[in-house]
């Protein structure tokens, strides 16, 4: 557990709450052996939230967190048009590293984090879209 259940005041705000779900994110894909490249990576095209090494493969990660499964869950809560940002937003990050898209191992893997703030239920989709 990252912090104190007891130490969560009930107003989080929504940018605390992104904060707290990528560092929970962060710590959870390093203890599964990869490797932190860079945080909320921003670009005009969109941003993308945590940028890591698997082996040799980067991984950019989107970080969804829900309360609750209404509406279906944190899962769901990534539209198409979400969807298409992210991908650009990797083209322009890779393009801005002297990388080849091409050639450069690469996924976009989300972490859907669900339930208590404090100790959510995760769920890893690998080459999510």
């Amino acid at each position: 557990m990252l912090w104190n259940k007891g130490s969560l005041k009930e107003n989080v705000t929504s940018t605390d709450k992104g904060c707290i779900t990528e560092r929970f994110a962060e710590l959870y894909l390093s203890k599964q052996g990869l490797t932190l490249v860079e945080k909320n990576y921003h670009s005009r095209r969109g941003e993308i939230d945590l940028i890591m090494l698997d082996g040799d493969t980067y991984v950019f990660i989107e970080v969804k967190y829900r309360k609750g499964s209404a509406f279906g869950g944190a899962i769901a809560a990534i539209p198409v048009a979400k969807q298409k940002k992210i991908k650009h937003c990797v083209t322009f990050y890779l393009h801005q590293a002297g990388l080849n898209e091409y050639n450069t191992p690469c996924r976009i893997d989300v972490i859907a984090l669900e339930g208590e703030i404090s100790q959510p239920q995760v769920t890893w989709l690998k080459n999510a879209f």
